[in-house]
């Protein structure tokens, strides 16, 4: 079927570039972001570009089931192979540099199937309206917060890491303005001593920890110095306080150690391990000692059979904290160890496929929230299918203004996790990436 291809904007930041292409099929169309890191880019060899793609280079860029593609002004020449199974560039001559970043985004975006390419409009209204909801929910002072006015510095990293996760900064795209308000909040709520809250909080280190992820992702694309400096020494006492609030086992509690009478479990250990690996890949120092320590509570956490308990202390292996635990070991680097594999098989049972992706769970949205980032970095046929099933069910259950409900935390929470289960492949957050 006879398929065209249209460079249609082109956006950059200090991470990555992303290109937006109009794909037309017939009288169908969508817009597709494709986004490149900087480590994409350097891999190839290819500079950043430093200019828009003006009106002139909106031109057709890619037309029919099995023809030659030429590219920008200078000669991009790539052709398909008679499989159809992939685009590969073969030849390019005196290429601008605007022009080597589209020749490598058409290698990505034209080896997509017809149904990746237009098959996604579902998902991409759903997660507008959601996103626009979340938006509706936000405080003037600049954060979120979930039932009866709790976990407000952690609902507020959700939500700005859901809005980033669609593409937005703090300086373009739709939600730009909600996250530089949602950075604001946090920055002020940075206390002498690191935490990224105030003890009055309800469980101040999952605000801790969400918190270390949304602020590094927006450090890694602010290009303004004082406040990327600003944001420099936030994350740098954050990761301080992490390594002073660690128990003596190596994991986290609901609080710092020392006010928790040395108390740990394992959901705060997640959030912890996740916000100093993101930290880390923004190029905050964060000690190897720390990750170690919380390598090891995790291990010894787990049973046997792969299942990780509430805590080191004991309560039963639980497949929430499994799956959080097992994303967590991701970050930290531990991909294909005799661990992991205990674990993923423990999720096979409990979490998903042997188990109905649709079955109750009161902790259903903590659960897929880190399972579908394992199974996202899983890749594959295991991700496809999982992710078709993820997301009829999320559609389906989709509020009709947008957003989702639960009664047990809030809106704001599960919309903002939904929303970023439903953005995992779009790849803007490094800390979610393959």
């Amino acid at each position: 079927m006879e398929a065209t291809a249209r460079l249609f904007d082109f956006s950059q930041s200090r991470q990555h570039v992303s290109l937006e292409f109009e794909l037309r099929n017939g009288t169908a169309s969508r817009t597709l972001q494709v986004p490149l890191s900087g480590r994409q880019l350097g891999t190839a060899g290819l500079n950043r570009p430093r200019k828009k793609a003006g009106p002139e280079r909106r031109r057709a860029l890619w037309t029919g089931p099995e023809t030659e593609i030429r590219g920008l002004s200078s000669g991009i020449l790539a052709s398909r192979q008679a499989s159809g199974a992939s685009w590969q560039r073969t030849a390019a001559v005196r290429q601008s540099r605007i022009t080597t970043c589209v020749a490598l985004s058409l290698i990505l975006v034209l080896g997509l199937s017809e149904r990746q390419c237009f098959a996604d409009e579902e998902i991409d209204r759903t997660v507008r309206q959601s996103l626009d909801y979340l938006s509706s929910l936000q405080k003037r002072q600049g954060y979120w917060e979930a039932n009866q006015g709790q976990y407000r510095v952690a609902m507020t990293a959700l939500a700005g890491t859901a809005m980033l996760a669609e593409g937005s900064t703090t300086t373009t795209g739709r939600y730009s303005r909600q996250i530089r308000l949602a950075v604001d909040y946090l920055v002020s709520m940075s206390r002498p001593n690191g935490l990224i809250g105030y003890r009055e909080d309800f469980h101040y280190t999952y605000g801790h920890g969400y918190s270390m992820v949304f602020l590094s992702q927006v450090f890694g694309e602010e290009e303004d110095v004082q406040r990327r400096e600003e944001l420099r020494d936030v994350l740098t006492r954050a990761v301080q306080f992490c390594a002073d609030a660690q128990t003596s086992r190596g994991g986290w509690g609901y609080v710092s150690a020392a006010e928790g009478n040395d108390f740990d479990e394992g959901s705060t250990c997640i959030t912890q391990v996740q916000g100093l690996r993101a930290c880390r890949n923004a190029g905050i120092p964060v000690s190897k000692e720390i990750i170690e320590r919380a390598k090891t509570y995790i291990q010894e956490c787990t049973t046997q059979e792969g299942g990780v308990q509430y805590s080191i202390r004991g309560g039963g292996a639980r497949a929430p904290i499994t799956a959080a635990a097992l994303a967590a070991m991701f970050n930290a680097g531990e991909y294909d160890t005799e661990l992991t594999q205990r674990m993923r098989e423990f999720c096979r049972r409990n979490v998903w496929p042997e188990k109905d992706l649709t079955s109750g769970n009161g902790f259903w949205h903590y659960m897929h929230f880190y399972f579908a980032q394992v199974t996202y970095r899983t890749g594959g046929e295991e991700w496809a299918r999982y992710k078709a099933e993820l997301d009829n069910k999320l559609i389906r259950e989709m509020q009709s203004g947008g957003g989702w409900s639960d009664a047990q935390v809030g809106s704001v929470y599960v919309t903002s996790l939904n929303c970023i289960m439903l953005q995992l492949d779009k790849g803007f957050l490094p800390i979610y990436q393959r």
